[in-house]
């Protein structure tokens, strides 16, 4: 737990910002993300680049014990009347009796959430008295189950309020194996330490896009991008582009960051999360990505249903033709056996258009 103070050159912005870096996981069997593994990166960050003034204060905590320790740190750092700039690596745990997120911190485990862990609604109402367009939060989480399947049915899950301009990612929490790395949060570290002063959004684009490669299936966090003349209004040719140009990373991430957006303003039982559930499918696909197409395309014959477009409408045979097609793409046997379950209940209520496409399913799925 550290305090600085730093002068950044060029900016000319009189204030004294305040940088709060907060990095924190569960110890032992229960760490998904290795959060303090960037703080070296934002620590080589200039203080007042971090904030956008000439000077700033730097506050940094790396796996705290106590969310009351935090929660006093916290209300220190919003009451500062400069800007605030809050960089956040962790993981994300919802407690079961209130059905709200945490913060786990170094002691948390699932039976000790709601003492251990810090409760999201504090950092909110911390933050909530300060005056809107003074607070950045950047955010790089792993989520457990229960908090990435509110997600869906609830986007504004982590919302902070009219006042915090929040920008992050939220990744599911590996099952096993190695903890995953900070790498969206990382990316805006080596982005200002590039020198280059480039707007929050650009650099929650530019970061989300990088650590697509290492993470695909992530919910992006940003404000709602401000109305665009008509012209400019369609995506899609511009991820296409990304995505056969070979840089498959950062299509995924445009379309992803769009599926966000259809989720806030239409919900996740609507045509238009649908539809963009359909683009990453196939940028899957033109990613040489099968077993993620062919899950994606699932998702989407389901949703379909779910908003009772009839078995035979177009849309929802073509998506699990689509799917059943990139099925008998994937080459790992493991991965093909998990999804074909599911392939074959689809292909029960959804028989399409070919004749023999169930028996030729099954056959494969004895083989």
């Amino acid at each position: 737990m550290t305090g600085g103070t730093g002068v950044a050159g060029g900016t000319g912005i009189a204030a004294t910002g305040t940088a709060f870096l907060l990095a924190a996981a569960p110890a032992g069997r229960g760490r998904a993300m290795d959060a303090t593994s960037v703080l070296p990166a934002l620590a080589a960050v200039p203080p007042g680049v971090l904030t956008g003034t000439s000077t700033a204060t730097v506050v940094e905590l790396a796996d705290p014990l106590d969310p009351q320790t935090v929660l006093t740190r916290l209300r220190a750092a919003a009451a500062s009347p400069g800007p605030l700039v809050l960089c956040l690596a962790g993981q994300l745990h919802l407690d079961r009796r209130q059905q709200l997120p945490h913060l786990a911190l170094a002691r948390t485990t699932p039976a000790t959430l709601r003492y251990t862990a810090l409760p999201w609604h504090w950092l909110a109402g911390e933050l909530a008295a300060r005056a809107p367009g003074t607070t950045t939060v950047v955010a790089d989480f792993a989520a457990d189950a229960a908090v990435w399947e509110r997600l869906a049915t609830t986007p504004d899950l982590l919302h902070l309020g009219p006042g915090p301009t929040l920008y992050g990612r939220v990744t599911p929490a590996p099952r096993r194996g190695e903890p995953m790395a900070p790498d969206y949060l990382r990316s805006w570290a080596e982005l200002w330490r590039s020198g280059a002063r480039l707007p929050h959004a650009t650099l929650h684009a530019e970061s989300a896009a990088h650590a697509a490669s290492t993470a695909p299936e992530s919910f992006l966090l940003a404000p709602a991008p401000a109305p665009a003349p008509a012209a400019e209004q369609d995506p899609h040719p511009a991820i296409l582009a990304a995505a056969m140009a070979g840089r498959h990373g950062e299509a995924a991430a445009v379309a992803a960051a769009w599926e966000s957006e259809a989720l806030r303003r239409h919900g996740p039982r609507s045509a238009e999360a649908v539809h963009w559930t359909e683009v990453r499918a196939d940028l899957a696909r033109l990613a040489g990505e099968p077993a993620r197409s062919c899950e994606l395309w699932l998702t989407a014959a389901e949703a379909r249903l779910a908003l009772r477009q009839r078995t035979d409408d177009p849309d929802v045979e073509g998506a699990v033709d689509r799917a059943h097609h990139q099925w008998e793409q994937i080459g790992d046997r493991a991965r093909a056996r998990a999804l074909g379950p599911l392939l074959v209940s689809l292909r029960q209520r959804v028989p399409g258009r070919q004749p023999g496409a169930l028996a030729a399913l099954t056959r494969r799925m004895a083989d």
